[in-house]
């Protein structure tokens, strides 16, 4: 038998469909789309088998990994190339680790940034990265995405930004950070699942009408008034979650440098 790989680009939904129709379940709606858990049994070779599907304008649609394992066949993710990959001659396969390429923290003594208004900021000092003040130590890799993360409102990142202000006699350099933003994304996801209010049986709580409680910007307009900050502490996000669960959400992290020298991590978030 011939060895038979499939890839598939990240932008690929790999979906299989099935046309069975589901009379009832559970309900989500996400980036458009209403999704309702399938409450269909499915028999595989004679056997039935607990697979999870949603049903998406009357169509079941699997995972594919769930898949794998049901009809035995290997399912991956290479992350340095961005491809699910699928092989039908085993039954499993180890996905493949993407190299860290969006580093939390890349910027080195002696940089030049380009700011968006043009100057030209030298960088001179980074030796207080991972040893901010009040700072419990360097902060973990990012957690990994979970499952239930797929029926969470979408969010999309922000473009890297630099901005250059003098204030007072000082140079000040603000760079995006999109990995803390990140962390600010996933923080409220877990918060989200964890609140009554907003997640009940496996899914989003939506309102009476159908629409989304909770809805997500990681960059805050000029004209919203955000709170502020500094070192990461999960709970200034979870607490104020947990104060007022439904709402717009808007969150960023900024890298802050006072005349060359990095300051610390700020984290910005507003609810509207």
């Amino acid at each position: 038998m011939n060895k038979k790989i499939m890839h598939f680009g990240s932008g690929f939904v790999a979906g299989v469909i099935s046309c069975t129709m589901a009379m009832s379940g559970m309900v989500a709606y996400a980036g458009g789309i209403t999704a309702e858990r399938s409450q269909n049994r499915f028999l595989v070779n004679g056997e039935e088998r607990a697979l999870e599907a949603y049903k998406i304008d009357g169509y079941n649609y699997f995972k594919l990994r769930d898949l794998g394992d049901a009809l035995g066949f290997g399912v991956a993710w290479d992350g340095e190339q961005r491809l699910v990959v699928i092989d039908t001659t085993v039954s499993e396969l180890e996905d493949i680790p993407a190299k860290d390429t969006e580093s939390k923290f890349s910027v080195k003594a002696g940089d030049i940034i380009t700011c968006s208004d043009g100057y030209q900021y030298k960088v001179t000092d980074v030796s207080k990265y991972d040893a901010n003040a009040f700072a419990d130590g360097p902060l973990p890799a990012l957690p990994a995405e979970k499952k239930s993360w797929n029926l969470m409102p979408k969010a999309e990142l922000p473009e890297t930004e630099v901005r250059h202000y003098s204030i007072g006699g000082k140079e000040y350099m603000f760079m995006r950070n999109l990995t803390e933003t990140k962390r600010m994304l996933y923080t409220l996801y877990d918060a989200m699942e964890a609140n009554e209010e907003t997640w009940k049986n496996g899914a989003p709580v939506l309102h009476p009408s159908g629409s989304a409680k909770v809805s997500i910007d990681l960059s805050i307009k000029d004209t919203d008034y955000a709170q502020s900050f500094w070192p990461w502490r999960a709970s200034e996000i979870t607490n104020l979650f947990n104060s007022c669960p439904p709402g717009h959400y808007e969150m960023e992290a900024w890298d802050v440098y006072i005349d060359g020298a990095f300051q610390h991590t700020e984290y910005r978030i507003a609810v509207i």
